[in-house]
């Protein structure tokens, strides 16, 4: 088994690299002795090498954004879409500037929760203009173009993460006081493109995740290595929100509720395990997915309802 490398500096050599690996920026990278018979060389011989040239345009279109707020899962379908819509218009609904950036680029859902199916993107000299639910809630989301909503996105990394890159530099967002990003699941590609854009320049400091899981353990197992990604990546883990915890009957006047899928709270425990704020318990509400699937928030018209409590409850510890 190949040793871990120590020439170069951390963050530029992979897990699997072989011993006196150069590093992934370096002008040797897949060309070196010590390259030979890693599995990364090829991948490292024909990536570009020196500065990114898009990262001081993005440093630029950021520096006009307090917040970023990435929502973030080791574990798909657990409602990522769901809590980065609510939590946009929970903020928006305060009075803040807000934009929800969707770079889910294989299964977009932002348009449909924040109801701006058949939206299109304009341009400008300013750049790429995004499409407004309200005029302090503007969205960004590859769904915009796509020629119908069942067109499949069959890209490998690169392209992903180019689009992720322009989205950032290219999107006139303007003054925002908080940039949600709703992410896909995993640790991968689109999750290292954004962490290291936001790091850029020094903007670090106004980024951190907001981590969302159910209480399955297959899920908490996942959401795991989620908190772990952002340790090791130097993001901030703002906290934990336990979606579809436990189910509410509507209209019942003794206010039942069953856990559906386990009692005994499996993320309050990983929460207390790993050092991470519980931010909220979001339970399976019909009237919160009544409102995810008309595209609208869900605290207007269910005050009291237990999706709207929870939802509100959240954010206290997203924007106190």
């Amino acid at each position: 088994m190949a040793s871990s490398a120590s020439a170069a500096p951390t963050g530029e050599v992979p897990d699997n690299a072989n011993q006196h690996c150069p590093g992934t920026a370096s002008d040797q990278a897949g060309k070196s002795a010590a390259c030979a018979g890693c599995p990364n060389q090829s991948i490292c011989a024909t990536a570009p090498k020196g500065p990114d040239p898009d990262l001081a345009a993005i440093a630029a279109r950021m520096s006009r954004v307090k917040h970023k707020l990435l929502v973030l899962s080791g574990k798909g379908g657990v409602g990522k879409s769901t809590v980065s819509a609510q939590l946009a218009f929970a903020l928006a609904r305060r009075g803040f500037e807000v934009g929800l950036l969707d770079i889910d680029i294989c299964g977009p859902s932002v348009p449909k929760m924040l109801g701006l199916e058949g939206q299109e993107i304009h341009s400008s000299g300013a750049g790429w203009s995004p499409v407004y639910v309200e005029d302090n809630l503007a969205v960004m989301s590859i769904g915009f173009m796509l020629p119908n909503p069942d067109e499949a996105v069959i890209w490998r990394g690169p392209r992903k993460n180019g689009l992720i890159k322009q989205f950032l530099k290219d999107v006139d967002w303007g003054e925002l006081d908080y940039l949600v990003v709703d992410a896909p699941p995993g640790t991968s590609d689109e999750h290292i493109t954004i962490t290291q854009c936001l790091q850029v320049g020094g903007l670090g400091g106004g980024a951190a995740a907001v981590i969302v899981t159910t209480p399955q353990d297959v899920a908490i197992i996942d959401v795991r290595k989620e908190v772990n990604f952002c340790r090791k990546v130097g993001l901030p883990v703002l906290g934990v929100v336990e979606n579809m915890a436990g189910l509410r009957f509507p209209g019942a006047q003794l206010r039942l509720r069953a856990e559906v899928f386990r009692e005994g709270g499996g993320a309050a425990r990983m929460c207390a395990d790993m050092g991470v704020p519980l931010l909220g318990r979001l339970p399976l509400d019909p009237g919160l997915g009544a409102a995810a699937d008309a595209g609208r928030s869900v605290l207007p018209e269910a005050a009291g309802a237990a999706g709207a409590d929870a939802v509100k409850g959240g954010l206290e510890g997203v924007a106190p």
